[in-house]
């Protein structure tokens, strides 16, 4: 077995013990299914992945520990235990320097927490995400059918907005974006349960009038999961939706409010390396 299949299978290992067995990680298991001993299996790992097996272990402790707090009603005692910490206050110095806010702050509105995602393939993309109130929005652009084939939809997305940069739409809705900060919305809805078809809609939000070949919609006040993604699209975009799929959405779901799923694109060069675009994932607010 190659050293990636090691590692990958490690990885698979420690994720099956923090998430679902919640059980502690054994060294010597990790030494067996590397076939070396621990102090070599250490420094291969860090020399593969550019970060160590310690800080690995820690920071996605801490990730999930972050949807734990603001998905459900876990006390803080509670959740230090559960990620191997022989005290609350460890466990909240931990939480607050991977963070950058305190336990009890992560519950609050609008906090923003980082994401360390499972490795896969080696590869390392961190997410932010922050739980946010928006306030009613009327958004108005232009609209095609999908279907539930995703791998289809990776090329007719990009190529309708490709056609809307062709025909004078993609100027027009930026001319009417009055939203700030700036930026245009991609929405994903579906034409109810059991279709395979939806609708994908390229909008900006404006109060202005719609002209003739757009359509307008309202969406009201709601509450979203928003994640940043960063570096140039569409595919940016794409791996926060394979992120989201793979992990957030299966393993921490909310309540799933019955709103269009949102990609935001900023205004800005979608080719940078620093591009700014979110995914928002509409839920629904325990009492």
């Amino acid at each position: 077995m190659k050293w990636n299949e090691r590692l990958q299978a490690i990885i698979d290992y420690v994720e099956q013990h923090l998430q679902r067995t919640q059980e502690k990680i054994d060294m010597t298991e990790i030494q067996r299914m590397a076939g070396c001993s621990g102090s070599f299996f250490l420094k291969v790992f860090s020399y593969t992945t550019g970060i160590s097996f310690a800080e690995y272990l820690r920071f996605r402790k801490m990730t999930l520990a972050g949807y734990d707090l603001q998905s459900s009603d876990i006390k803080i005692i509670d959740l230090s235990y559960k990620y191997g910490y022989d005290s609350p206050t460890s466990f909240t110095r931990a939480f607050q320097q991977f963070h950058g806010v305190s336990p009890k702050e992560a519950r609050t509105s609008g906090s923003s927490l980082r994401v360390f995602p499972k490795m896969r393939l080696l590869s390392q993309q961190q997410y932010v995400w922050e739980i946010r109130r928006m306030p009613a929005m009327r958004l108005v652009g232009k609209s095609i059918t999908i279907t539930s084939d995703d791998e289809q939809n990776v090329t007719k997305i990009p190529g309708f907005w490709n056609a809307c940069q062709r025909d004078g739409s993609f100027s027009k809705m930026i001319a009417m974006d009055q939203r700030n900060p700036k930026g245009l919305f991609g929405l994903f809805e579906s034409c109810g349960e059991g279709s395979k078809e939806g609708q994908y809609s390229i909008m900006a939000v404006s109060e202005c009038e719609i002209p003739s070949d757009f359509a307008a919609k309202i969406l009201p006040e709601s509450t979203w999961a928003v994640f940043d993604c960063r570096g140039s699209v569409p595919a940016a975009i794409q791996q926060g939706w394979r992120y989201l799929e793979q992990e957030w959405v299966v393993k921490y779901p909310f309540r799933h409010e019955s709103l269009p799923e949102i990609e935001w694109y900023s205004d800005g060069n979608p080719y940078a390396d620093d591009y700014l675009s979110q995914i928002w994932i509409p839920i629904i607010e325990e009492e």
